[in-house]
């Protein structure tokens, strides 16, 4: 029989495959754009601080996807809950 923590230690390799996966759903953003400089510039409307650039639209297109999955990895890398906490619905 395995000891605990073996388990434990397989779950969460299990928990962490599946939140990756979460990552890869794809998602619907509106890329607001402009050209600055002779580059285009551009941000998710829905995220203004994923921002990025690139000579032309398709690798600004590029740049933004790949500043997006880092905002998303550092995201989930660093957040800390708590194992007690409490939930509350609020309308903003």
């Amino acid at each position: 029989m395995k000891p605990a923590a073996d388990y434990a230690d397989a779950n969460r390799h299990m928990t962490a495959k599946r939140c990756r996966a979460k990552i890869d759903i794809v998602k619907q953003f509106t890329l607001e754009y402009w050209k600055d400089d002779g580059w285009y510039v551009g941000r998710l409307k829905e995220m203004p601080s994923v921002m990025s650039q690139g000579e032309t639209l398709e690798e600004l297109q590029a740049m933004i996807c790949d500043a997006y999955q880092l905002m998303v990895e550092d995201a989930a890398e660093s957040a800390f809950v708590p194992k007690e906490k409490q939930e509350l619905s609020i309308s903003l």
